[in-house]
């Protein structure tokens, strides 16, 4: 039988945006934590709400432990709401521990980085080079108001697509919500997309991490985009390791077939004993429960 709004205990509203909130709730039938998004999509194209369908479809297919496991999709049509149930992280976003450390004037130990690093390159793998074949998935909004960590630090991927499709202009102003210190260079100049566009997202992320600051700052938008043209940034600080600070360099470069790929950065010599140690527990994680990975869900027409 599909789910339904009444399945669930909202507890309390996490967050809210222009797509609507973003609530933690409890699974009546067992108790179980989760967290839904309400999405308005009474003003959508016919058009839209079937790409809005296909993109969740898509997400749900993902299956990574570092991949922020999205459960079900309830439709409202009454209220023209899409609910999509996703896991709970219960140790926040990268943003709120970010600016923790900037309130307590404190830095992140390094190797709380580069795990951050492994564990996302090994998400974004995942995305990139999908095991079983099918089409490459590209996050497009990489930041770390979008990484997660669950009760045990560790990192969650998050927010697939979602702010794309409920963007439908790609104008640089109107695409994206604030400043975009994430946007690579093609993004700017208006060229294609590609997953070298995802790796400059991600070492933007780990500079910050390190820095507590984007690499690239600017009181306004049109600023922005001719810094990050020029491409110049300062060093991460010099309590960070050269190793780090030249594979984080490598990524922000100018030219995207100059970045690594995801399987070049998890090869580094650096990263080597975190990957394999990272590796081993992909391998013995047991399966889930076939009634969990295969949650039902609700059609939209």
């Amino acid at each position: 039988m599909p789910s339904c709004v009444d399945d669930y205990e909202v507890l309390y509203t996490i967050g809210s945006g222009s797509y609507g909130r973003c609530q933690k709730i409890k699974r009546k039938s067992d108790g179980k934590i989760l967290v839904w998004k309400e999405l308005d999509y009474g003003t959508m194209a016919e058009s839209e709400k079937q790409m809005l369908v296909s993109e969740v479809n898509l997400l749900r297919e993902l299956k990574h432990p570092n991949i922020v496991r999205y459960y079900d999709r309830i439709i409202d049509r009454r209220k023209t709401t899409l609910y999509i149930i996703m896991e709970y992280c219960e140790g926040g976003d990268l943003s709120c521990l970010i600016s923790r450390c900037i309130k307590e004037r404190k830095y992140l130990e390094e190797q709380f980085i580069l795990r951050v690093m492994v564990q996302l390159s090994l998400a974004l793998k995942e995305c990139h080079r999908r095991c079983d074949g099918r089409a490459t998935i590209l996050h497009r909004d990489l930041k770390p108001a979008n990484i997660f960590l669950d009760a045990n630090q560790n990192v969650k991927l998050g927010d697939f697509g979602l702010a794309r499709i409920l963007n439908h202009d790609t104008s640089f102003a109107k695409t994206f919500v604030g400043t975009p210190y994430y946007m690579s260079p093609e993004q700017i100049n208006r060229m294609s997309y590609n997953e070298k566009s995802d790796i400059w997202s991600l070492g933007c992320l780990l500079y910050e991490l390190c820095a507590l600051s984007p690499p690239f700052t600017a009181y306004n938008q049109k600023e922005l985009a001719e810094k990050i043209r020029e491409g110049k940034f300062r060093r991460i600080p010099f309590r960070y390791s050269e190793e780090l600070n030249s594979l984080i360099s490598r990524m922000l470069n100018l030219k995207d077939y100059l970045r690594p790929s995801v399987e070049s950065i998890l090869q580094c010599s650096l990263l080597s004993v975190m990957v394999a140690d990272e590796l081993k527990k992909l391998q013995v994680r047991p399966r889930r429960k076939s009634v969990e990975s295969n949650s039902p869900a609700t059609e939209a027409k």
